[in-house]
């Protein structure tokens, strides 16, 4: 390849990333991917993979890197026969292909109103946020949610005033209009309880006291905070009539991809129409991809960790072995909560785990391993998303396994055009538990089906927590 498209395609691909190159680091990378002729572009995937994760590791927050970061992650992935010999490129390609994204790295955006456009945060996110923060976050996530349904036909404004405006079209309205109006109204707005036994529909021009008891309600389980779409009337008395509730419709993923295709939002980068093509063709080939999904990985449990290397054990002789591992805790029995006193023999069953990993050279060598903290795992918190495993239980693991990748619950992972998210929750017994009233048995009495129904709001709502 010649240097000079090298390097071009270089910048592009770490621009994609968020990254600016200075002139040392990209003579690194140069030198770096011409180890590999004829597999360039998966080396170059490769070595940003890596360099994305030692940043998250480390905090880094600067977006311009210089020759030392690059020329310490080379270092690392020679020294772990990740960059592997020409011969070997589906080896690089394989590696390449997975892009793991923590949920507090994911790209930030809020949506102006008025401009009706996205614009990316900039600056640093705390953990802990301040009183405002938990305004802030109905307020984006209203606001995610508002411009997704004016694209819908049914509830957006008509351009023009004719007999069809008329016929089939639900314009929200905003709840401060109610006052003095007659007749039934769409509104949207949060669930909120503002006194014992009293449910208010509010967005961000005023709020109301609704009466449910009416209510035809739709598929999916509504609890406080949730933010609904819902028909009604106001009453003499200054409470709002519901008739009809439910979630804010659905958008076809093609559609937003349409309309918010310049924006990264799920934050695997984003590609030219060309780059997803070549992508999808390279999709079509892997057909002997595979992910093995675990979960409950009790490293304190004999009879777990005899059954887990059963199944590595299996895994290792086949032909092709897995591309990726996904362990989702609980890795441990017992909850890691204030009670809990033996952290140091947790921290040495992950290294026994990594043994046993390592022990097995060919899921080693093509494979990656991926781990979630489950709801009762050691962490800050239990509020969402949570940290990464803390890296004082998973450093023996490391030893043997050093691309073990450790990230958030929940985590995005892309996999060459397709973009998935990893949750470890209980959300049906969350939500039947804060549920309002008994969801629609019309469509399912399958408490189940009304889970997945909310499932597809869940994007957004890792997005604001984040």
């Amino acid at each position: 390849m010649n240097a000079s498209v090298a390097r071009k395609k270089i910048q592009k691909k770490f621009k994609i990333r968020g990254y600016t190159l200075k002139v040392d680091a990209l003579e690194e990378i140069l030198s770096f991917a011409n180890r590999f002729q004829g597999a360039e572009d998966e080396a170059i995937d490769l070595l940003l993979d890596h360099l994305q994760y030692e940043s998250q590791k480390v905090g880094v927050k600067s977006s311009i890197i210089d020759k030392e970061p690059i020329r310490r992650v080379i270092s690392s992935l020679l020294e772990a026969d990740d960059a592997v010999e020409p011969t070997s490129s589906d080896t690089v390609s394989s590696h390449a292909t997975i892009r793991v994204i923590d949920a507090f790295l994911v790209p930030k955006f809020h949506f102006d109103p008025i401009k009706k456009q996205f614009y990316q945060h900039t600056g640093g996110l705390s953990i802990h946020g301040g009183s405002s923060a938990k305004s802030a976050l109905y307020k984006g996530r209203y606001l995610l949610l508002f411009q997704r349904i004016s694209h819908d036909q049914h509830f957006s404004k008509p351009a023009f005033d004719t007999e069809m405006s008329h016929y089939g079209n639900c314009e929200i309205a905003p709840i401060q209009s109610l006052v003095g109006q007659t007749g039934r109204r769409w509104v949207m707005g949060v669930i909120s309880q503002f006194e014992d036994g009293h449910f208010y529909l509010e967005d961000l021009t005023a709020s109301v006291e609704i009466n449910l008891s009416k209510a035809k309600i739709t598929t999916g389980f509504l609890s406080e905070n949730t933010i609904v779409v819902a028909e009604g009337e106001m009453l003499l008395d200054g409470i709002f009539q519901v008739f009809t509730c439910g979630f804010p419709p659905l958008e076809d993923r093609d559609k937003s991809l349409k309309l918010l295709g310049q924006h990264d939002f799920f934050g695997g980068g984003t590609l030219t129409k060309e780059e997803t093509l070549r992508l999808a063709e390279l999709e079509k080939k892997a057909v002997n991809a595979m992910f093995v999904i675990l979960s409950d990985i009790w490293l304190d449990s004999e009879e777990a960790m005899g059954k887990l290397e059963t199944v590595l054990d299996g895994f290792e002789i086949q032909e092709v072995v897995p591309s990726l591992f996904v362990f989702l805790g609980n890795f441990c029995s017992h909850p890691c909560n204030l009670s809990f006193h033996s952290f140091s023999s947790l921290r040495l069953q992950f290294g026994n785990l990594g043994k046993m990993i390592a022990a097995h050279p060919r899921l080693k060598e093509h494979s990656r391993f991926l781990f979630i903290p489950g709801p009762d795992d050691a962490g800050p918190s239990t509020v969402l998303p949570r940290c990464a495993l803390p890296k004082y239980l998973t450093e023996e693991l490391q030893k043997y396994i050093p691309n073990a990748i450790f990230s958030s619950n929940p985590c995005r992972v892309k996999f060459y055009t397709q973009e998935i998210v990893f949750f470890r929750y209980d959300l049906l017994y969350r939500m039947r538990r804060s549920c309002l009233m008994p969801p629609s048995t019309e469509e399912t009495s399958d408490p189940f089906e009304h889970v997945y129904f909310f499932i597809p709001y869940l994007p957004f709502l890792f997005h604001i927590f984040c």
